[in-house]
């Protein structure tokens, strides 16, 4: 383990102050070795006091997002077994794809700070605010045919809707977290997180899968053009995690729920759950389909993880494509 590591960690198993020349003698170091090594810490994010003739505390209201403070809250066999982090970066996603071109195992997660060319669906910009949010993606490799993948989305929203009920004791329905078919959650009818799923496949099969994921999670305010539209989970809360935290169970509901899907490649395992965080369920919903919008009612998804719209009494089944849900972003 490097000097900053044992620091570190040595910090964080004191209640009290610890001296400079304490760490000195522990380590055997000078002390510009350890203001060298304590300032890179800062520099990281850790939030460290320091006091004259008393020494040095890691507070705890310290965020810092890496690799480390993931592994600290982590409990999974696979998913985030390997970290790929960097402070910046220019998308997760692109970085997801050369992960696997080095061959880097299933359920490798490439995580940022910052992205400075992230994309949403339909290539549309993804504000990158940095450390405030959780900017991520997680490579996959699943045996299943091409036309399955995109269900994976499904599963990653249903896995963050249960992580954002447990972590921050949200009740069930419209004052809980919801998901807004396919690829977006909602709370108290804002956005605070969205997906994109991207893979690369031949006609039977799949190379790989990497699912994208942005969560607002300690923002306190938004630019004027979406403010009215997107929110974050301490602004809707009042209450501030570490994103590390909020990382960490997200990969382990996924992996549960992942290999569920894995069983049988539907929502055959996880319908039922997911129906329940459902914004769209019996809610009027306006579909863009490229043949010509229409309006009708949601009535949950089928199995394949397609969204279910009644309309003049028969039931449509909603691949892919836009679907506005009333009074969610704006729409009336």
């Amino acid at each position: 383990m490097e000097l900053k590591s044992e620091i570190l960690h040595l910090l964080r198993n004191s209640q009290d102050y610890i001296s400079g020349q304490e760490l000195c003698n522990k380590f055997q170091v000078s002390r510009t070795a350890i203001w060298k090594n304590i300032n890179s810490l800062k520099e990281e994010g850790y939030d460290i006091g320091a006091v004259r003739n008393r020494g040095y505390l890691l507070r705890e209201t310290s965020d810092v997002l890496n690799g480390e403070e993931i592994k600290r809250y982590l409990h999974t066999k696979y998913m985030a077994g390997h970290i790929i982090f960097q402070k910046e970066m220019d998308s997760t996603n692109i970085r997801a794809k050369q992960a696997y071109k080095e061959n880097m195992p299933e359920g490798t997660l490439v995580i940022t700070e910052k992205q400075t060319a992230g994309r949403g669906r339909r290539g549309r910009m993804w504000d990158s605010p940095q450390g405030e949010a959780i900017y991520m993606t997680l490579l996959l490799k699943p045996a299943v045919h091409p036309a399955d993948a995109s269900t994976i989305t499904l599963v990653m929203a249903l896995s963050l809707a249960k992580t954002f009920q447990e972590l921050y004791s949200l009740p069930d329905g419209q004052e809980g977290v919801q998901i807004k078919w396919p690829n977006d959650l909602v709370l108290h009818k804002k956005k605070i997180t969205g997906i994109l799923t991207e893979m690369s496949a031949d006609m039977d099969s799949i190379h790989f899968a990497i699912i994208g994921v942005g969560i607002n999670v300690n923002m306190t305010e938004f630019s004027e053009d979406i403010k009215e539209k997107a929110t974050s989970l301490r602004l809707e809360t009042g209450l501030t995690l570490p994103r590390a935290k909020v990382v960490a169970k997200a990969m382990e509901y996924f992996e549960a729920d992942y290999e569920k899907f894995m069983e049988s490649h539907t929502m055959k395992g996880l319908k039922e759950d997911y129906e329940k965080f459902l914004v769209n369920m019996d809610a009027s919903v306006r579909v863009l389909d490229p043949k010509g919008e229409y309006t009708g009612i949601a009535r949950g998804i089928n199995e394949k993880g397609e969204l279910l719209v009644e309309r003049d009494g028969e039931i449509i089944q909603v691949y892919s494509g836009e679907v506005s849900v009333r009074g969610i972003y704006g729409y009336v």
